[in-house]
């Protein structure tokens, strides 16, 4: 399987949760009363984002992005003889 690096170089704002979700007894529907949780801002580069926060007075913390771990592999392991799992088709 391959995750595909599509929207992956933004930068994203996530408010903290000021309110905690609560679960409508009749439906089962998960509610909250806190209107922030429903926005996400992104934007092109760091900077902007950290200017942004600065400029509306908003408290943040930034996570640096991680390399991603990739595992060399050739298209014959998936049948070799020492192969883990089972493999089906």
């Amino acid at each position: 399987m391959q995750s595909g690096a599509a929207r992956t170089k933004e930068w994203v704002l996530d408010y903290e949760p000021a309110a905690a979700r609560s679960v409508e007894p009749l439906m089962g529907w998960t509610s909250s009363t806190d209107m922030t949780s429903q926005v996400r801002l992104r934007f092109t580069t760091r900077e902007e984002a950290v200017a942004y926060c600065e400029r509306h007075g908003i408290a943040y913390q930034v996570a640096e992005p991680k390399d991603p771990a990739r595992r060399p592999m050739a298209y014959s392991d998936n049948f070799a003889f020492q192969r883990r799992g089972q493999w089906t088709h």
